[in-house]
């Protein structure tokens, strides 16, 4: 979708509450860092002293410092659809993570619509909703009770709530009937509409999808697609998008950011990326001009030199 008319979709109410004005960017990081603390794997563990170090009277496991994610600058426009690529444990979460609130960056800087997460974490959650591959629900509870639970938290009252829910739900594809089934009688994949549903009930202004679609089905990833860029064009909203899957990436984003170890290591639009493989291989001849652009499977391969890996074969890591 053209940026042009996407700044012509009326601004988000909240963010006429919030005055915050039409050309602010969604969303701007800057040399942002994280990391954590970690036992130290067993291969680097020192010979010396055996696998504990004595600190005064007590004795611990040696520590390092692990950077997951590796100063990230980054700027999303209001009503843009942008898309990290990266393995498990390439710090796509992490990075997630820190704009939503829910974490600490241990460096650098974060602002959503002008403001501070930290600083001003009530306003910014006002604004933002998040969707992860491993969304946490009460599982005794229906999907109905759970959106209900999550309006309220927001101020939507019930009934409006419960009539969004099924709009919603029905774009996605899940059955009227399984709305009042406990959360643990339903596929991984119908939870995992029921989470996106829950992040869109409250029409947030920035949407923060991580892995959306992993565990669905072709024809609702599809369906869930749909959604996405109905309401990119719709309601002002602005998508940060981490996925493994090549096709909705490319099919959703204006632009793309490859990460690895913690750094996006290229970004571009897809073809620009394309071409910047291509070019690689003219140089070295192992192309020529006339040839096709490689698929991005290829791209992220070159770009970052880790082999390409599915949702479902990399499972290794945590992210």
């Amino acid at each position: 979708m053209e940026m042009d008319a996407v700044r012509a979709v009326p601004l988000h109410p909240e963010l006429e509450l919030m005055h915050v004005d039409a050309d602010t960017d969604a969303l701007d990081v800057r040399s942002l860092c994280k990391h954590f603390i970690v036992n130290l794997p067993k291969k680097e563990l020192p010979e010396a002293n055996g696998v504990l170090q004595r600190i005064g009277r007590f004795f611990r496991k040696p520590k390092k410092r692990k950077l997951a994610v590796d100063n990230i600058s980054l700027r999303l426009r209001r009503g843009e659809i942008f898309g990290v690529v990266g393995h498990n444990g390439s710090g796509k979460s992490t990075l997630i993570r820190m704009i939503s609130t829910l974490l600490e960056q241990s460096s650098g800087e974060i602002r959503v619509f002008g403001m501070d997460p930290l600083r001003q974490a009530y306003q910014v959650q006002r604004l933002l909703n998040r969707v992860s591959v491993d969304a946490a629900f009460f599982k005794k509870l229906s999907p109905n009770e759970n959106l209900l639970y999550a309006a309220r938290l927001y101020g939507v009252d019930d009934k409006s709530a419960l009539k969004r829910a099924e709009e919603i739900l029905a774009k996605l594809g899940l059955e009227e009937g399984r709305l009042t089934d406990s959360m643990q009688e339903l596929s991984r994949g119908m939870q995992q509409k029921v989470a996106i549903a829950r992040a869109l009930l409250t029409s947030p202004v920035l949407l923060l999808l991580d892995e959306p679609t992993t565990g669905l089905d072709p024809k609702s990833k599809r369906d869930v697609q749909d959604y996405i860029l109905e309401l990119q064009r719709t309601h002002d909203a602005t998508v940060l998008l981490t996925s493994h899957d090549m096709e909705e990436v490319e099919r959703l984003c204006g632009r793309i950011a490859l990460m690895a170890d913690g750094k996006f290591v290229a970004r571009g639009t897809a073809d620009e990326l394309k071409q910047q493989v291509l070019t690689r291989r003219i140089e070295r001849g192992e192309a020529q001009a006339t040839d096709g652009l490689p698929k991005m499977e290829e791209v992220f391969i070159e770009l970052t030199g880790h082999e390409w890996l599915s949702a479902e074969e990399d499972v290794d890591k945590p992210d």
